[in-house]
Formats: structure tokens, C-alpha cells, sequence
């Protein structure tokens, strides 16, 4: 050990709830000794993992009973197949049973395992309503983003339902990845060896710029945390009302605005000159100065 706190983006899906969590809270559903692994991937002789690649469970954060979810993105890129989907669903219809503080989801999946194909498809959208359904019932739910494989297909769409998005600047959030935007538009369109666009296009900073992301957080367990934790004790006190049609057509409007905003936009940068009067530091800008200087434009 050499003091320094874990980072989140190269700790696995077990090591976050580790750190994550209070300590010797977690009970975990369908434990490793069940081995509940996917049909699709023994079929085609391809590797299996005990949990199919996410934990699920009930725990308590800061005293707050939670059930969460964490992908492993080691495991087929954190990809969401049968058992996986089933597995996520099944915690969200537990969370209408038992009426947790929240629900949080570790989100850390390229989406759709496509081995699985239409049985990916159909568990991200059950997941889909499922994340809905527990939030009408006025239990939030947090999505976590700061692993390797960010949030992207169909667990982008997830994360951006959530009540609340807590991200790192390591973190990513899109619809398509980049290697996808590449392989369909050419690398003329998309460098995905481009690191530094990559994350200037999908990485916590811009989202949290653009209020997709509700918090951006230093990349430690600690601080996923704290942020967790502030949010758990923030909704205890004033619980989430379910959204209406006027809160919802708002929200369109929003969105359609921001869409007219930067429909030029072709990088991060652009959308950096909109919130900072020096854009090209906002690289160099620590979480903290970051979230300041967001905080003084707002």
C-alpha cells in the first residue's frame, strides 16, 4: 500500500463496491457460488464469467439502505447480455419491494453484448423501464461513471434516465462509442486513437458542462463516495417528486435549444468557449477549480 487513494477507473467492479460501500454491509444477490453465466456465451464456446459480469446486492452508504448494481468491464467490455440485463432488472424490480434510499448503478459497459444479440437488446430495454418504473415509485436512481468502458449504447441511454449522474473526468457518456463512429464514418470523422479528443468529446468535463452529468468527481472511490453520499442525504430530505408533462416538455425544450446551440460544434473545445473565457486550460483545470468556475457562469 503506498497511501494513495484507489483510483476508480482502474479498480474492478468488486473493489468499487469495496470502497464504495459501509464496510461489511454488502449482501450480495446471486453470489458467485450460484455461477449465474450466460447460455449464449457456452453455446459458443466463448469465456464465461461466475457473474456474467455484474454484481448485484443490498448494502447501506452513510447509513442509507441501497441496492446497487456494479459492471465489470473487464468482462466482455462490461456488456449487457441475457443474464447480465436480467440480473440489473431484477434488482431494480427488487427496489419496488423493499423501497431502498436509492438505488445506485456502477455503470462501466460499451452496451449490448453482441454475441447475444435481439436477448442484449431486450434486457437493456427492460432495464430501461425498469429504471423508470422504480423512479415513479420516488426511489432514485444513481448512475455512477468513471470506469474504463465509460457509458456507452445502450447503458449510455440508462445512465441519462437516472435521477442523478456522477462522473469523473476519466469518465465517458455517449450513444456510440468511439470505435463505432470511426468503423461507420471513417477516421476522417473520429480518430478514436485520439485520446485527448475522445474525452474532450465524451469525458466527464464536457458532460458536466452541458448538465448531463449532475456531479464530477476526482477519479477515487473516496470521492464516488462522498459525492453518493451528499446525494443520499439530500434526497432523504427532500425525495424526488415524479416528473409531470410540463417538466417534461421543459426539459425537450431544453434539449432542443442546446441542440441549436452547438449544432457547429465539431469538438469539446467549442463547447468549453460557450462556459470559459480561456477554454484551452480547461484541460489542466483540476475537479475543483473545474466545478468552481462552472458554478461562477451558472
Amino acid at each position: 500500500m503506498n497511501g494513495l487513494p484507489i483510483s476508480y477507473l482502474e479498480a474492478s467492479a468488486r473493489k468499487r463496491l469495496s470502497g464504495l460501500l459501509d464496510a461489511g454491509s454488502f449482501v450480495e444477490f446471486c453470489p458467485p457460488e450460484m455461477r449465474r453465466s450466460s447460455p449464449h456465451l457456452a453455446l459458443l464456446d466463448a469465456p464465461l464469467a461466475f457473474d456474467d459480469g455484474v454484481v448485484t446486492g443490498r448494502a447501506a452508504l452513510a447509513g442509507h439502505k441501497v441496492l446497487v448494481a456494479a459492471q465489470e468491464g473487464r468482462f466482455n467490455g462490461g456488456a449487457v447480455g441475457e443474464v447480465h440485463g436480467a440480473k440489473i432488472r431484477g434488482l431494480l424490480d427488487r427496489a419496488l419491494i423493499e423501497h431502498p434510499a436509492a438505488v445506485l448503478l456502477l455503470v462501466d459497459s460499451g452496451g449490448v453484448r453482441l454475441h447475444e444479440a435481439n436477448a442484449g437488446l431486450i434486457a437493456i430495454s427492460e432495464i430501461m423501464r425498469a429504471v423508470l418504473r422504480v423512479q415513479a415509485a420516488g426511489i432514485p436512481v444513481f448512475a455512477l461513471v468513471g470506469g474504463s468502458c465509460g457509458a456507452f449504447g445502450g447503458m449510455g441511454i440508462v445512465t441519462r434516465l437516472c435521477t442523478e449522474v456522477i462522473m469523473s473526468e476519466q469518465g465517458r457518456l455517449g450513444l456510440s462509442g468511439p470505435e463505432v463512429i470511426e468503423t461507420v464514418k471513417g477516421v476522417d470523422e473520429f480518430d478514436s486513437r485520439d485520446r485527448a479528443l475522445v474525452w474532450r468529446v465524451t469525458g466527464g468535463k464536457l458532460r458536466r458542462a452541458l448538465g448531463e452529468a449532475t456531479l464530477l468527481v476526482d477519479d477515487t472511490i473516496p470521492a464516488f463516495r462522498a459525492a453518493a453520499a451528499g446525494l443520499l442525504d439530500r434526497y432523504q430530505a427532500q425525495p424526488p417528486m415524479p416528473g409531470d408533462l410540463a417538466a417534461l416538455q421543459a426539459a425537450q425544450d431544453e434539449l432542443t435549444e442546446r441542440s441549436r446551440r452547438f449544432a457547429a460544434a465539431r469538438d469539446g473545445r467549442e463547447i468549453w468557449q460557450a462556459f470559459f473565457a480561456d477554454a484551452s486550460r480547461v484541460p489542466e483545470m483540476s475537479v475543483d477549480e473545474f466545478n468552481t468556475r462552472l458554478g461562477e457562469m451558472a
